[in-house]
């Protein structure tokens, strides 16, 4: 340790809101250079490189072969596929000196697509797998938790090529086992998801989530086994109701009622139901939201959705993808004069509101696009705006009085909601995501041209997949998993070294018994960070080590003088004095078991 080159810190990092950024760089494994970019030291590295070899190793084990693109590239292939817009402002783009554009890479897919274009022409070259373990880059508007959400961060990215879509299942299978194993060998609890694609297209999709209470992710899972990401969950559909019978629609004074729970209580006052009270799922909420292209423009959708819900901005957001969406501002809503808030309604919104003549205050006469929960199935009956200050309509029917342009997921989900699959009721939970894989089909195959030859002569469209994990998530995930008030703990086979040897005193014995231990460990295969400090105190030094984080803490100190050496187990927090002459046997013991 007199020349390793570490700093440990005594005070958690200022803005470090989690165990694992706090602990990273208290510990000397990581430097901040700017928000959401780190430098990687020594001991860091030595992680990373383990959490890589087990990636490599799976990977190799599948059948993936492995490449290295550059980070910098030129936008062309961006543009091809459309995601040099639909990133948006999360991509890093630059221009050289001749004014090319150019972008730092999110994602690989173009550069792979067009290398295995380049390469290969006939299904005779297929299947392919290949992928790389590289530095990626995005634009997070708040990076936070350390490497958890950076905006550098190394990931391992594979895509598979087959030559039809049964051939990209079985490249699917392949790579959803080879993560399976991956994350076992790394100790990692995780659930299997079924998530939605995004930016990256294609139809099936699957996250592996770690289960963590700091997880940015809401997934929901049931008694059945459903799991999903809460992006992805499907509403189970009511069926239709009769109406032929329902009372015709009909306007009341609702003054002072600009929420759901003022007009809940208005409406159980002043005009009560015979059967039982109005509650919050009787009313219809609508929501007004701002969508931006990935291209700047900005347009106003409105969702209608049960009172007893609220938007869930993550759903709208994967709903929308690419575009972004925000609530509207004042400044939208006063572009569209027929938008009373607070009283907004099915009156001035829908296909059948336009059929009907209703008048739009836009300056360009664009109706709004009007979208339903899929809850709000013809037949069910409403309390909603009348578009009138004050003024709510009563009993207004889905499918008779009003229908939408469309239906979206929009509505949080909540524990007890039924799966989609009839498994049971839901119960949500967080996770970071350390793993995802799709299949793209020929999303990026078309649009690059990436065609080979069948086994008929003609062209064919080649079948892709990809699959992505973050290899920096993971350890700082590691990090969060394994620690406790005195610092890391990390498991045996991750740990930078197995073995911290810790000499403690003045006494010349003592570092001569603690050298000769580090280098009989050494020469055994062992990794080793002996502590040959002087002049540092032993409360220093074993703070120090406990930080740090090493499976075992063998130190030579005064017990030396009764021939014995203490041994600390860091998961445990349990010690053991041994004989000096067999403690080296004994730690060896023990890592082989």
């Amino acid at each position: 340790m007199t020349t390793l080159f570490l700093r440990t810190l005594r005070e958690d990092p200022a803005n470090a809101e989690v165990a694992s950024h706090k602990l990273l760089i208290r510990a000397g494994y990581i430097r901040r250079a700017a928000p959401g970019i780190y430098s990687w030291m020594p001991l860091g590295l030595k992680v990373l490189a383990k959490v890589e070899a087990i990636v490599r190793e799976e990977m190799e084990r599948s059948g993936s072969q492995e490449v290295h693109f550059p980070a910098l590239l030129p936008s062309e292939p961006y543009e091809a596929t459309g995601r040099w817009e639909e990133y948006g402002p999360n991509l890093f783009r630059l221009q050289d000196r001749k004014g090319t554009d150019m972008l730092l890479a999110p994602t690989h897919e173009e550069m792979f697509t067009l290398l295995v274009k380049d390469m290969y022409t006939s299904y005779k070259d297929l299947p392919v797998t290949l992928y790389q373990i590289q530095t990626k880059y995005r634009d997070e508007a708040r990076p936070r938790a350390g490497l958890l959400r950076g905006r550098e961060f190394v990931m391992k990215d594979a895509y598979s090529f087959d030559i039809d879509h049964a051939g990209l299942e079985r490249s699917y299978e392949a790579q959803r086992e080879a993560y399976i194993r991956i994350f076992d060998r790394l100790g990692l609890n995780y659930v299997i998801v079924t998530a939605t694609s995004g930016a990256m297209g294609g139809s099936r999709s699957e996250e592996f989530l770690a289960p963590t209470e700091i997880g940015e992710d809401t997934f929901v899972r049931s008694p059945g086994g459903y799991a999903a990401n809460v992006e992805a969950v499907t509403t189970p559909v009511p069926d239709a109701l009769p109406f032929d019978e329902a009372p015709a629609a009909h306007v009341e004074d609702t003054p002072d009622t600009p929420t759901i729970d003022t007009l809940v209580a208005a409406a159980n006052a002043d005009h009560p139901r015979a059967d039982r009270e109005w509650t919050a799922a009787d009313t219809l909420k609508n929501v007004v939201l701002a969508v931006t292209s990935p291209t700047g423009e900005r347009s106003l959708v409105v969702v209608g959705l049960p009172g007893d819900r609220e938007a869930d901005m993550t759903r709208l957001t994967a709903a929308l993808a690419p575009n972004g969406v925000e609530p509207a501002t004042e400044a939208d809503i006063a572009r569209h004069p027929e938008l009373v808030k607070g009283y907004i309604g099915p009156g001035v919104l829908g296909p059948q509101a336009r059929a009907e003549g209703a008048e739009y205050g836009s300056e360009d006469d664009t109706a709004i696009p009007y979208l339903l929960d899929p809850r709000i199935v013809a037949g069910t009956r409403w309390i909603t705006g009348a578009n009138e200050s004050g003024r709510h309509v009563f009993d207004l029917v889905a499918g008779r009085d009003f229908v939408g342009d469309g239906t979206i997921e929009a509505a949080n989900v909540r524990a007890g909601d039924p799966a989609p699959d009839g498994s049971g009721a839901l119960e949500l939970a967080r996770g970071v995501e350390i793993g995802h894989i799709f299949q793209l089909g020929t999303k990026y195959a078309e649009a690059l041209d990436l065609k080979v030859l069948d086994v008929n002569g003609k062209q064919q469209v080649v079948s892709m997949g990809s699959y992505g994990i973050g290899v920096t998530r993971v350890l700082a995930l590691l990090a969060q998993l394994n620690h406790d008030e005195l610092g890391l703990k990390w498991p045996t086979h991750l740990a930078p070294v197995q073995v911290h040897v810790v000499a403690t005193g003045k006494d010349a014995a003592v570092f001569e018994a603690a050298e000769r231990m580090a280098q009989e460990l050494e020469d055994s295969g062992i990794e080793v960070l002996y502590d040959d400090r002087p002049k540092v105190s032993p409360g220093v030094k074993f703070k120090d080590a406990e930080l740090l984080g090493a499976p075992y803490i063998l130190v030579a100190g005064r017990g030396l003088a009764d021939g014995t050496v203490e041994l600390k187990t860091r998961a445990t927090g349990e010690s053991e004095d041994l004989p000096v002459d067999t403690a080296v046997q004994a730690v060896v013991g023990k890592l082989a078991q």
